[in-house]
This record gives C-alpha cells, structure tokens and sequence, in this order.
C-alpha cells in the first residue's frame, strides 16, 4: 500500500490482499507446510517450504513493514526468537553491544547467559543519558541496545541522539519498540537501523498469542536477516500470524486508550500516600518527559511505581489487587499487575540491572478507568 495511507488504514489493510481464489478479505490461514511445485524448481509464488515462507506470515511481515516505516518484516516465533536471530545476524565472536542498564530481563539472560559464550561481550549503560552510551564504546562496539520506554523502570531515550552516536560509532542500533507500538513511535524515521517487537504484547494484544518480530529500513539487511531466520527456523507459524494480524486492525484504538487509561492511573498514584515513586513518561515530573513528548505519539499504557514499606508491601499490593490480574506479560486488554523483582526480572537480580524490591508494575488495560482506579485504591489502601 501507499505509505501516503495513515497509520490506521495500514493497520487494517497493509499485506491484507483479499484472497484470490474465493474473495475472501481476511487472508486465510495457510495451515501448511509444503507446497506443489509444477516441475523441478516451479514454485507457486515463491512458496516451498513454510519454514521459509507461508502466504499468512508474508501477510503479517508485509503489515509489520509498512506499520514501522521499513523495508523488510521478519515474524518468529516469540520476541526472544526475533533477538536472538538478530544477534546471530549482526555479531562475531570478539564483538561488542552496550544494553540498557534497564532492560528487560529475558534479552539482559540472552546477552549474559547465551550470547556472552559466543565470545560477544556487553557493557551496560544508561541509555537515557548520551554520554553514558558513548562511555560505554569500544573499537569492537557492533550494536547499541535501547528499550524506549524501558521495562520496567519506563526510562526514555532520545533515539535521533543515540543514533548519532551509533552512525559515529559504525555501530547499529537496535530499538526495542514493544512498550510503544509503532503506532505510538516510530524509530526507523528517528534513525534506528533495525526494530524489535514482542508481538506478544500490544500487537496481537489479546493475551492469546506469542509471537516477535524485526523490522528494517535497509533491504540487504533484512535479506542478511531473512537468511538468518530461515537456516536458523523460529518462525512464527500461520495460525499465530493471522492472530497477531487480527490484532493488529484495532491496535490503533486500543493504544489510545491504554494510554488514555494508564494517565489517569498514573495521576492517581502519584498523590496516593502510600506510593513515593510513579515511573510514566506522560508525567511532567518524568526525567525524560520532553524527549517522550517528542518521539511519542502519546505515552503508552505501561505504568509502575514504588511503595512506602519497602518490597514485602510491594508484593502485598500484587495480592491484593483484584482487577488487576496477577501475571507476567504485558499489553492484552485486560490489566495485570506484577512484582519485577521477583517475576519478569528475576534474572537480573545481582547484577547492575537489578530492579528496586518496592518496585509494582502495570498494564493498564482497556477495561472502565474509574474500576481501574477502585481497584488500585483498595490494593494500596487496607
């Protein structure tokens, strides 16, 4: 489609051709796994092996492409896939990544624990601060690791500024767009060379699918990428593709009001006595509220904050909640509430990127604001 079409026209139509054959305007689930070939080497379409290709993941790779502004989409079989392939593609063994010193514990076990055996090494920096991440080269440096917002701690880097510095460098950045959406952000038009979703989160965002995805603005990359997921093989399969494309058509919506919902429980919280800390980019109080305001479209649904009492009265919030659902992940419709330290951030735990024990964070879902409020209001308040 023509990239003149407004974010939410390509969310609904971008690799959503009507089917051939009966007309059919979703694309069907292409439940296959290889395909006829009319003589040695004739191939329908390009189709011989769903491993490398199947008609409903090139519909969602297609709709990832235009969403995020790029070339070339790649859909795996869950974010970590997605980085992990990346990582395969980009590094050698002697290389070198600065990351986040606020990343989300699954990619920080990645580096730490598989992709530091490959002889690749890592420095943490704040990433939210330029000269940290220029500290933090070296002349091996290959990638520039950013979460914007970050996970959990909603910390915010200025892309175009980081991308200067990753240009300078002859480094690639790498951005994790998950917290944002691209409907939220767009990091390929800020500079970033490659983009990173869990599309388990916002973009399927129905708690009912796991799935990742990269996205570039550079073709031969996303050929070097596409090679790599192919003789590596987690791809996302068809029927988790035409879930996440599902998803996708309402992810505009639904974006507006996570972030409509998640400012009023930001403002709550931030007067709440039991509370000393609220960690969102929408409030002005935020470090990096300006640079938010600036690269965002507005501020995303993802909420956390600190409570008097220390990390015993965190978890007892967890508890307590009853809207809220107790449970990892993030982005469904519907709200959950979960303990970083000891859940979803385990993994860091001893290291520079430990999270804070007083530390509660939240999704906000699409449910009524005012319930949402209620709800929190009695878990910090027995």
């Amino acid at each position: 489609m023509s990239d003149q079409h407004s974010f939410e026209t390509l969310a609904i139509h971008a690799g959503n051709t009507a089917d051939p054959l009966t007309g059919a305007v979703v694309p069907p689930i292409y439940q296959v796994s290889t395909y006829k070939q009319d003589g040695v080497g004739g191939l329908r379409g390009g189709y011989e092996y769903s491993r490398s290709a199947n008609p409903t993941r090139t519909a969602l790779e297609e709709n990832l492409a235009a969403l995020e502004g790029g070339r070339r989409g790649l859909a795996f079989a869950s974010g970590l896939a997605a980085e992990d392939c990346l990582l395969r593609a980009l590094l050698v063994p002697g290389d070198h990544v600065v990351i986040p010193n606020d990343a989300y514990g699954g990619t920080f076990r990645l580096f730490a624990k598989v992709v530091q055996r490959w002889g690749v090494e890592y420095s943490v920096a704040d990433t939210s601060d330029p000269a940290s991440v220029r500290a933090a080269l070296t002349d091996r440096t290959k990638v520039i690791w950013v979460e914007t917002p970050s996970n959990p701690l909603l910390g915010i880097t200025d892309i175009a500024a980081v991308a200067d510095i990753a240009r300078s460098a002859g480094a690639k950045l790498v951005v994790d767009n998950t917290f944002a959406s691209p409907y939220l952000q767009q990091p390929l038009a800020l500079g970033a060379d490659v983009v990173v979703h869990s599309l388990t989160k916002y973009m399927g965002g129905h708690s009912d699918v796991v799935g990742g995805a990269l996205v570039t603005a550079d073709a031969g990359l996303g050929e070097e990428l596409a090679y790599h997921q192919n003789a590596m093989g987690a791809v996302a399969g068809p029927f988790d593709s035409w879930i996440v494309l599902r998803g996708i058509k309402t992810l505009a919506v639904r974006m507006d009001r996570h972030s409509e919902n998640a400012a009023r429980v930001a403002e709550m919280l931030s007067g709440h006595p039991k509370v000393t800390r609220v960690l969102y980019p929408g409030l002005e109080e935020h470090p990096g509220h300006e640079i938010a305001a600036k690269q965002m479209k507005s501020f995303g649904g993802m909420v956390s904050f600190q409570v008097r009492g220390g990390e015993e009265a965190a978890v007892e919030v967890c508890n307590r909640a009853e809207l809220f659902t107790l449970g990892e992940s993030l982005g469904g419709v519907e709200s959950l509430i979960e303990h970083p330290g000891r859940m979803t951030h385990a993994s860091v735990a001893g290291s520079a990127l430990e999270v804070p024990g007083d530390l509660v964070r939240l999704s906000v879902g699409i449910e009524s604001a005012d319930d949402l409020l209620a709800d929190l209001q009695q878990a910090l308040g027995r």
